[in-house]
């Protein structure tokens, strides 16, 4: 089941509260615990200081959360941070926000923005970016009001295309104040040129009295006195007459449902005005707005006061033109005390969107891919939870030490580095770096060395080394950094960022071994592509993997992938697909398929296929229909290093992926290599998959 939705309008006045209303409804009757999210709110429109629509809903559902956990941003400070090209903290803190209200509660309503800003387009790209993010379904939100159906459809065309070239899924369509005589006709048009997109579109007619204000909203917004009718606040207004002319053609302007604007010494409109309130031939007007700074006088307080039933009269200080400045700005809106708004609402709602569909598909909701920024979010916050010690050999390289700092002050890892103390020292003195009390060690100068070389001499006696060659090598940081691994002194190592592949990984062959059950250690890299992280395998270490090597590290890669959330659809890659093809090549991707499938038969793997079967479901559903990997695949195991390196590096460089690896796999304990081009962000990710792995290999759960 899906643990979140999100709400997206399409444009100004759209309707969101009435849709986030009907949709926390079903919510809150199947599930325990709700919250709602906001990661962006216009401060333009707020009640008490409070973003309108969480105040409705958190107030309606008596949500006991803090209004400051139930959004991110105002919309103006998310306008900064990417003027100032900061766009990446502002979705990493916004997914930090969110994340703290998905671990505490079963389900998260996220409503986005409500198009009431000058940037319309800025809105509509945020909306797209953060529900990609936040790996959310979509219940897009059209306005057919005063809009033909050509141009709503055309509307709803281009945002789904938007969405979906993030990532996102469509989960329903809804659009809202429909003209009543284009229901039919709306409904029809949308099912013919958007039901491929999504089966669930519904049509919400216009409802004309969601859209007058209240004589409340009236009053909190004029921040006006009420004089007589507190008990009537509820009354709705239709539109606004400024009194100022005589009675005999001020009278016959009244309609039902107006608000009356006239200056409190005009006792003549006011005698008027009550006078053809208390009849029954003239319209039932919904207020009166009294102007200017005098007091009501004797006679008008002796007037009032001798009357019964009296429709709502408030006082304001402004003059009559001012006030009416500021009733036609009133923003129109569903609040927690509009009882009849909201009982409107939610009948609309349930009358024309089908919830017990909505709902199961909801529950059917099945997040296939992972996105970039939720992987690297988990990543930190996973390393978090059971902290690990992981050694650095590179100890004296800049973007080690920036990285560490970075992981010290997420209290991500404890950090052990290594190479000449002062050196480092010195380096992080000239950096600015604070790194508190991180422990630096110099092999060389470590009164751990005698040890360390005395159980390298033991281990590798049997080829030869002699207890003077096993301090030399045990004195070099690879080794050094890996024996701490093997002796438990630290949990993991990250290493390469000046190292090559083989100096990195070469101690851990030697002593670290492969662990039960795996013949060879292998590798993967987390392709974070713009939407999706996928899992390539192997494409570091191996040069031409058997057929039984290739099913090894096609089951080890999609236990690697599982273990960080990728849920694990495995593409056994070949120049062909399915039985299209022969040769030995082929023949070998066959076999390891078969041999896969037999050790592990309840992996959803795929093979041979070509790359563009397994990532495309156009291609899919043409070479291999019934395939249930081909189109959706996230674990791709190349049938060599040659393409595989070629691979990744070609994804890497041509579509702008960020490469995370190699990770390494099949050892008994977690020693990764970095890139020697990697940047910090790298470094940081792989020192955190580092520890998550050893957390994993303790078999402690995150």
């Amino acid at each position: 089941m899906s643990k979140n939705l999100y709400l997206s309008a399409l444009e100004p006045k759209s309707g969101i509260s009435l849709v986030a209303l009907g949709v926390m409804e079903f919510l809150v009757r199947n599930l325990v615990r709700v919250a709602i999210f906001r990661p962006i709110v216009n401060m333009k429109h707020h009640n008490n200081g409070e973003d309108e629509i969480i105040n409705l809903i958190s107030s309606y559902y008596n949500l006991d959360i803090p209004y400051h956990k139930m959004y991110a941003y105002t919309f103006e400070e998310a306008r900064t941070l990417v003027a100032d090209k900061q766009y990446d903290k502002l979705l990493e803190n916004i997914l930090v926000k969110y994340q703290s209200l998905e671990d505490e509660y079963d389900f998260v309503l996220c409503i986005g923005t409500d198009f009431e800003s000058d940037s319309s387009a800025f809105e509509f790209e945020l909306n797209v970016e953060i529900a990609n993010n936040l790996g959310s379904p979509v219940l897009m939100i059209a306005n057919a009001h005063e809009a033909s159906i050509e141009s709503v459809v055309r509307s709803c065309r281009f945002a789904i295309e938007s969405f979906e070239e993030k990532g996102s899924t469509i989960l329903s369509i809804i659009v809202n104040r429909t003209p009543v005589a284009l229901q039919e006709k709306m409904l029809q048009a949308l099912e013919e040129k958007l039901q491929t997109k999504t089966d669930l579109i519904f049509s919400i007619p216009y409802e004309e009295t969601l859209d007058r204000p209240t004589m409340a909203e009236i009053v909190k917004s004029l921040n006006a006195r009420v004089i007589y009718g507190k008990n009537q606040l509820n009354r709705q207004v239709s539109r606004f007459v400024i009194a100022a002319m005589n009675l005999r053609n001020y009278l016959p302007r009244l309609e039902n449902d107006s608000l009356i604007i006239t200056p409190i010494d005009r006792i003549d409109i006011i005698l008027g005005t009550l006078a053809a309130y208390k009849s029954s031939n003239m319209p039932n007007i919904g207020g009166i707005v009294l102007t200017g700074y005098l007091k009501p006088d004797r006679l008008l307080r002796n007037l009032l006061q001798g009357m019964n039933d009296l429709v709502p009269i408030i006082k304001v200080e402004e003059d009559t033109f001012t006030t009416a400045m500021k009733i036609k700005a009133i923003h129109n809106c569903i609040t927690s005390d509009s009882t009849l708004k909201i009982a409107s609402a939610l009948g609309l709602f349930e009358s024309h969107v089908n919830s017990t569909a909505l709902r199961k598909k909801i529950i059917d909701y099945s997040m296939l891919f992972t996105t970039p920024k939720m992987f690297e979010f988990s990543l930190i916050k996973r390393a978090r939870a059971h902290k690990q010690t992981i050694v650095l050999p590179e100890g004296v390289d800049e973007r080690i030490l920036k990285a560490a700092e970075i992981l010290i002050h997420r209290e991500a890892v404890e950090i052990i580095l290594l190479g000449n103390v002062q050196i480092i020292q010195n380096k992080i003195d000239s950096l600015g770096l604070v790194l508190g009390d991180v422990k630096i060690l110099d092999p060389t100068e470590s009164e751990m060395l005698d040890d360390y070389a005395t159980t390298y001499f033991e281990l590798r006696k049997h080829k030869g080394i002699t207890p003077d060659n096993a301090r030399d090598v045990m004195s070099a940081v690879n080794y050094f950094g890996t024996m701490m691994v093997y002796k438990g002194h630290a949990d993991g190592m990250v290493s390469g960022a000046i190292h090559s592949t083989l100096n990195t990984v070469r101690p851990s062959l030697e002593f670290v071994k492969t662990k039960p059950g795996s013949t060879i250690m292998s590798s993967v890299f987390f392709m974070c592509l713009e939407d999706r992280v996928l899992a390539y395998g192997d494409c570091a270490v191996n040069p031409r993997p058997t057929a039984e090597q290739l099913a090894e590290i096609a089951i080890e890669s999609s236990r690697t992938a599982e273990l960080f959330g990728i849920k694990p659809y495995v593409a056994m890659l070949s120049y062909s697909s399915g039985t299209s093809g022969v040769g030995e090549e082929v023949d070998k991707v066959k076999k390891a398929t078969d041999i896969a499938h037999q050790l592990a038969p309840e992996l959803l793997l795929e093979g041979p296929i070509q790359y563009d079967a397994a990532v495309d479901p156009v291609v899919a559903a043409t070479k291999m229909p019934e395939s249930k990997v081909a189109g959706k695949a996230t674990v791709f195991i190349f049938p060599d290093l040659n393409t595989g390196n070629n691979t990744y590096k070609a994804v890497q460089r041509s579509a702008r992926a960020i490469a995370i690896g190699p990770i390494m796999q099949g050892l008994n304990k977690p020693v990764n290599d970095l890139s020697r081009g990697c940047i910090v962000t790298d470094i940081v990710n792989t020192v955190a998959i580092t520890a998550i792995q050893a957390q994993a290999k303790k078999g402690l759960q995150t």
